[in-house]
């Protein structure tokens, strides 16, 4: 029977283990550092969390959800669907709460996977699936002093809901997607909020709705509806990417209808606008959809700064104009390290080649899921598998069809296999030159690392990475 582990209960590693258990696998464990399941929405508990992409898409396709409170969920409400799904699926007798992996060893001889487990004995597989995606690690910004603050300082994606903010002087550093969120519901309580801000982003109205109880029994009743619902979401997000990719004119337009949103919030505040509006070209970083956030700042208690921060004092910042800023809270809403994939996790093999060896140059993989020279090993939302628009569920079902496909491979022919490393070169070949010549290769962002490459995003639609995932036996050899 193949030993199957999976790291990390978020969206892919779920989607692994039932596509796994579907097709007769049950020799599966799921560790999780964790109490909860839900990666980033267990996570991820800051004022106003919610998702981008409408619910009827975010979410699986073989499990839709009819009762959606929202068109655009809060957290609480995903990670509720979330739990739901374990629970449907009878995922927690296969889950290890409190499982915190701190590497992996292909052993060569063997021919399997010794996982190392905090304050547990090595734990001894055939397939090893990472599932740890690539919003899981905070980031910071490196601004000197940044450990000298006095007073509460806290990342978005570990809020500390025992500081309150009321009438107290905020200062919030970043403006990516959380701070959108999170800005309004701060600036609301504050006593002054001091955002500064590096790189605006661009912003959409939100078309959000509350879904009513009679909305959730026709979606119950006739699904029909609701299907016709995922497929006009999934089409809206996916004309993003043809945005992006294919199409200049209709960036532009995109382009043209986030400058009137974006101008018409901020009129009430002479000056605004042109602090928020961005500066580089419409897509390179990930546009967000907003209808609060302008007119958040335009409030009286709010000031966006965009002169660098030169330090943090114990009681402030100051920026590179000599100004500081007296701040009593201090929240990062400066992302994750996307580009850092797996990392910390220590993958090598009984030999001694590491991972980090093989991704001295960055991170990449076929079709962001196997690596040349690392057996029996499938990553899920993996290198090169982020989208700029559309519902990263969507790629995680793919890959999860792809590593039970390559199970029963494994399964059937009794052998360890691993990718041809002409494939998988070839593959990244590909990638790189598209993305180098993408909307994503114009400005910085989380996307790239520091020399530009981009290990991140799926230089394509969501369609063509469906078809180039597929299971093909001959892309890989036996180890």
């Amino acid at each position: 029977m193949t030993r199957i582990a999976i790291i990390g209960t978020g969206f892919g590693g779920l989607a692994a283990a039932i596509e796994l258990r579907q097709r007769g696998f049950d020799d599966i464990v799921i560790l999780e550092k964790a109490d909860d399941v839900g990666g980033v929405w267990r996570e991820n508990t800051y004022p106003g969390a919610a998702c981008d992409v409408p619910s009827p898409f975010y979410s699986y396709s073989f499990e839709p959800n009819p009762h959606w409170p929202h068109r655009f969920s809060r957290q609480p409400a995903i990670l509720d669907y979330i739990r739901d799904v374990v629970d449907k699926y009878d995922l927690r007798r296969h889950i290890r709460f409190g499982s915190e992996v701190t590497g992996a060893t292909y052993d060569t001889e063997a021919g399997t996977w010794r996982i190392d487990v905090t304050g547990a004995e090595p734990l001894v597989v055939d397939v090893l699936v990472p599932a740890v995606g690539q919003l899981s690690r905070p980031a910071y910004a490196a601004i000197p002093g940044r450990d000298e603050f006095a007073g509460p300082s806290f990342h978005s994606a570990e809020w500390d809901h025992d500081v309150d903010p009321s009438g107290q002087r905020v200062a919030v550093i970043g403006t990516g997607a959380s701070a959108v969120q999170f800005v309004p519901e701060v600036a609301e309580r504050a006593g002054h909020l001091d955002l500064f801000q590096r790189s605006a982003p661009y912003l959409l109205p939100r078309p959000d709705t509350t879904y009513s109880g009679a909305h959730g029994r026709v979606f119950e009743k006739l699904p029909l509806t609701q299907w016709v619902e995922r497929i006009t979401w999934a089409t809206a997000t996916e004309s993003l990417s043809v945005a992006w990719l294919y199409s200049r004119r209709y960036a532009a337009v995109l382009r043209a209808a986030s400058r009137a949103h974006m101008k018409r919030q901020a009129k009430a505040k002479p000056g605004l606008f042109e602090k928020v509006w961005p500066d580089y070209p419409i897509g390179c970083k990930r546009i967000l959809f907003s209808n609060d956030y302008v007119p958040a700042l335009a409030r009286d208690n709010v000031d966006v700064h965009t002169t660098a921060i030169e330090r943090i004092t114990p009681g402030g910042v100051v920026t590179t104009d000599g100004v500081e800023h007296p701040v009593d809270v201090l929240i990062w809403g400066t992302g994750f390290k996307a580009t850092e994939i797996l990392a910390p996790l220590e993958i090598a093999r009984s030999d001694g080649h590491r991972l980090a060896d093989e991704w001295s140059g960055g991170a990449h993989a076929y079709y962001g899921m196997a690596v040349p020279g690392f057996p029996n090993l499938q990553i899920m939302y993996g290198p090169n598998t982020n989208t700029g628009g559309g519902s990263v569920i969507y790629f995680l079902e793919q890959q999860a069809k792809h590593v039970a496909d390559y199970v029963e491979h494994v399964a059937r022919t009794g052998r360890p296999h691993v990718v041809r490393r002409e494939v998988e070169a070839a593959h990244d070949a590909t990638v790189q030159a598209a993305l180098g010549g993408s909307v994503w290769s114009q400005c910085n962002s989380w996307y790239r690392q520091a020399d530009g490459r981009i290990p991140t995003n799926w230089p394509g639609l969501s369609t063509e990475y469906r078809k180039g995932v597929r299971f093909r036996a001959d892309d890989y050899e036996p180890a």
